[in-house]
């Protein structure tokens, strides 16, 4: 018995470079040594607001803006990886 392997749909992968910007005011209680440690704070202030609300945090106001850039504006190393993508038999 024969089985006809179906043929791949060639759909080319679309990716683009965006700008995006993020505004978050929140409040939150926490230990005050948490705040000591600069180079980690983006990061726990971040995660904390995925977690989401609860008694410790309270979400005031949040805005995200996102606009394609022209590949130019993209450094060299993004230009790279869209190649990458773009070339990729795996993401097709």
């Amino acid at each position: 018995m024969k089985f006809d392997k179906a043929s791949p749909q060639s759909e080319k992968l679309e990716v683009s470079v965006y700008e995006c910007e993020i505004h978050l005011k929140f409040r939150l209680i926490e230990d005050k040594t948490a705040f000591s440690d600069r180079s980690e704070l983006l990061d726990f202030l971040i995660e904390s607001f995925i977690i989401g609300p609860d008694e410790y945090l309270e979400p005031l106001q949040s805005l995200v803006t996102t606009q394609e850039i022209s590949e130019v504006e993209a450094s060299p190393q993004m230009r790279r990886q869209l190649m990458r993508l773009r070339n990729s038999s795996e993401l097709a």
